[in-house]
């Protein structure tokens, strides 16, 4: 099961979606299109309120704040599947392109497969699997892994902290983290429908002809 998120109502992200789906499959891996939850189509805070998500960490200077919170609430949807599935989940980003093969990928509850895409980052000197290293939590969560336990763990944690879906990826609170490093998926991004500019001056593809959605 592989799913990329995309915004059903935006073009241009169904675009990039479509170009995610077909970068994997040239790598031989099938990916299929996860609608997004956005604050057009799902009331979010209610959603966050069944789910016992407080949305008191998703206020900061980076991101629009209904926007971030449906992003996450996005990634949540895909770790519910997860947790009823006994094969391991692939998470992509709608920018997300792939750039290698992902079979035979041994990890144990969630792996990033993503090359950093904002910000200062340390490449890892292993090859293969191993603990997370590029940053003290996900650089991006645009390509990741996740198993049944990885998944439950996310789910059990997001009801007590929940953040941004990169920050919340972290080594402090999930101290197993790892990354698969050569890095399979890299991001091409041309505009963002989460962040603010601020949060966007850090990207490595940001510049004049950035847009924010």
């Amino acid at each position: 099961m592989n799913y990329v998120i995309a915004i059903q109502d935006n073009e241009r992200s169904v675009d990039i979606a479509n170009r995610c789906i077909n970068s994997a499959a040239k790598h031989g891996t099938t990916v299929e299109m996860f609608p997004a939850v956005t604050p057009r189509n799902t009331d979010i805070y209610k959603m966050a309120e069944q789910e016992g998500i407080s949305i008191n960490g998703f206020s900061e200077v980076y991101s629009r704040l209904d926007n971030c919170i449906a992003a996450f609430l996005s990634h949540y949807s895909i770790w519910k599947l997860a947790a009823k599935s006994n094969k391991p989940v692939t998470i992509f980003e709608h920018d997300a392109v792939v750039v290698d093969r992902m079979d035979n990928i041994q990890f144990d509850r969630v792996v990033t497969l993503g090359k950093p895409s904002y910000g200062k980052f340390k490449t890892p000197t292993f090859l293969g699997t191993g603990p997370l290293v590029h940053k003290p939590y996900f650089g991006g969560a645009h390509a990741y892994r996740i198993s049944k336990e990885g998944a439950n763990e996310l789910i059990k944690q997001a009801k007590i902290n929940a953040r941004p879906t990169d920050v919340f990826l972290n080594r402090d609170t999930f101290p197993w983290l790892q990354e698969n490093y050569p890095w399979k998926v890299e991001v091409n991004e041309a505009f963002s429908t989460i962040q603010r500019t601020q949060g966007c001056l850090a990207k490595h593809q940001y510049g004049e002809s950035y847009e924010l959605l």
